[in-house]
């Protein structure tokens, strides 16, 4: 090992009891995993003979779960529905010891349920044939919405970053985006986004992480070059008035730019043994807020976040590494 390594080392120690604020859309995800018989005679569709069933909280629970695996202490706050997704997705987090009081149950609003279909073939996972969403995006009601302020105003105090995890739900507005600058600001504390888009609402608030598409999207033109990420991260960062941008590039990692304006970008460490990217979004916010709470650069944050990335994409699901697995990555990747 070398300096380098040993720095991201120390860094992954400063993880452990770091308490971490998630606050955003939460799902159920749901697998359904069968074995192909045949091909149909209703239908060009494979049958498949049911095998098993597993569940997971999701969407914003899937970077508390990150959290939680990686040695933080990890908060929940969103809205459910008072149905049996709901009560599934409370009580997976509380016996991981995840804190849910933060989550408001909205017996009005059916708890988001996304269902994935794999069929087990010869590959080492199952493979994703359809996946069916039971989403409600409409924006949340009155007493609900007031409940999460009245809860966030608690909740921040406590913590010592918050992440913002938007699906596009309902729950993060950006009246509640900026609520969250106000009183994390206020108190010194730090926020991290991880948005789909809609990067506007999220102005002035720390770090803000997107995928190449959705920057593109927001910035009106294509990014394929090195300095394509480069002026786009800058123009990004200086749109939004934020203290970092992070774009995740997929098999070609991740592009970034700090408070100082120096831009970066860090190569994937996994790019063979890909199974499942599912979640990968999730533990990139969720590596990148930890690290950058236990003193990490914005680019060693990054950089501990590829990391992390490489190993659960290796997995079925919203797969979460564990704070040994990271080590173990960082020793290999520098033995």
């Amino acid at each position: 090992m070398n300096d380098k390594s040993e720095e991201l080392l120390a860094l992954i120690a400063g993880f452990t009891q770091k308490r971490i604020l998630v606050v955003g859309d939460i799902c159920l995800d749901e697998y359904l995993i069968g074995k192909p018989l045949r091909l149909s005679r209703e239908a060009p569709v494979p049958i498949l003979e049911f095998q098993q069933r597993f569940i997971l909280p999701g969407a914003a629970a899937n970077p508390a779960l990150n959290i939680h695996g990686l040695g933080g202490l990890a908060s929940m706050m969103g809205v459910v529905g008072d149905d049996e997704a709901g009560r599934n997705i409370q009580d997976r987090l509380l016996e991981l010891g995840i804190d849910i009081s933060g989550i408001a149950v909205d017996p009005c609003r059916q708890t988001t349920v996304k269902t994935r279909v794999m069929a087990e073939v010869s590959l080492r996972f199952p493979q994703q044939l359809v996946r069916l969403d039971r989403q409600e995006r409409g924006p949340l009601n009155e007493d609900t919405r007031n409940k999460l302020v009245s809860l966030l105003d608690l909740a921040i105090s406590s913590v010592d970053a918050v992440v913002i995890s938007d699906y596009k739900s309902g729950v993060v507005t950006s009246e509640l985006a900026q609520r969250i600058g106000r009183l994390a600001y206020s108190s010194g504390k730090l926020v991290a986004v991880d948005s789909q888009g809609n990067l506007d609402k999220f102005k002035k608030l720390g770090v803000v992480k997107c995928n190449q598409i959705e920057a593109e999207a927001s910035l009106g033109c294509s990014l394929s070059t090195d300095k394509d990420f480069e002026e786009g991260s800058a123009r990004l960062k200086k749109e939004l008035e934020v203290d970092g941008v992070v774009i995740t590039r997929g098999g070609e990692g991740i592009s970034l730019m700090d408070a100082e304006g120096r831009y970066y970008q860090i190569p994937a460490v996994n790019r063979s043994e890909v199974y499942d990217v599912t979640g990968a979004g999730d533990t990139v916010i969720a590596v990148i807020t930890l690290a950058l709470t236990a003193g990490a650069t914005l680019a060693q944050a990054c950089q501990l976040a590829n990391y992390a990335a490489g190993i659960v994409v290796r997995r079925l699901g919203n797969a979460t590494p564990t704070i040994e697995e990271l080590r173990e990555a960082i020793k290999g990747a520098y033995a």
